[in-house]
């Protein structure tokens, strides 16, 4: 029985290294691109002795911020997703709660995240961390140590009752969803996706994960074609994006 997220990766980039896994369009991510780079955060964050620990990725949208998604997964710890549209007090309410180790940004958010407290936690560069050399070794002891109810992520709620909460979900709790979703759905190797939900809301979950299990195509939809429905069609239209969630 499979009890990991990401053994779906670990099966599809031996079936399709070359095909185009996540896009804004502009960059993307091949799933062989992808594999090596959360290869790369995971071992980084087991040479520096993070393990089953809350890491908060604070990046701008784009393929590498699921890559480090991944590679947070793949080092055995739990990611925490948060982003700079968000108020500046909700992002500091976050990270008193989670209490990180580490914030995983990139250059364009670098500096903002020097603005918050953060307590012991450190902050390291995306870049650095995937272009390192992968310690297999230790990648595969911490694959075969997970169990399905290991937490994969922390998402926080819009705040209804005045104070955001988090909420985790684990390996299992996803792979039921993808697959009952997958099912109905009808999700396949042909699918593309249109994401239109932000990276730090948990219905992200709907194309993030089918990718992995179909070996299918995500494209990230710019946020800014939200409000002109004709260049919306003309992006959906050009990358045959079939599936919008």
């Amino acid at each position: 029985m499979q009890n990991h997220v990401l053994n779906d990766l670990y099966r599809i980039v031996r079936e399709k290294p070359d095909k185009l896994a996540f896009s804004d369009g502009i960059r993307g991510l091949t799933f062989r691109q992808l594999y090596e780079a959360s290869r790369g955060v995971g071992s980084w964050l087991h040479r520096v002795g993070i393990y089953k620990k809350p890491v908060v990725v604070f990046m701008r949208k784009s393929p590498e911020e699921i890559a480090a998604f991944f590679g947070v997964i793949a080092g055995g710890c739990f990611y925490v997703p948060i982003d700079e549209e968000m108020p500046a007090g909700r992002i500091q309410l976050i990270l008193d709660n989670v209490r990180s180790p580490l914030v995983i940004c990139d250059r364009d958010t670098e500096k903002l995240a020097r603005e918050f407290q953060l307590g012991e936690g450190r902050i390291a560069l995306y870049e650095n961390l995937a272009s390192g050399e992968p310690d297999e070794g230790a990648l595969e002891e911490i694959y075969r140590r997970a169990i399905d109810t290991d937490p994969i992520y922390i998402v926080f709620t819009s705040g209804s009752t005045g104070i955001p909460k988090g909420v985790a979900a684990c390996h299992r709790s996803v792979m039921d969803y993808v697959e009952q979703l997958s099912e109905i759905l009808e999700f396949d190797g042909d699918t593309v996706f249109g994401n239109q939900t932000p990276l730090y809301f948990d219905a992200c979950l709907k194309e993030l994960y089918p990718t992995l299990k179909f070996g299918a195509t995500t494209y990230l939809i710019p946020k800014s074609l939200f409000s002109l429905p004709v260049a919306l069609v003309e992006y959906l239209n050009e990358h045959r994006i079939n599936t919008v969630c």
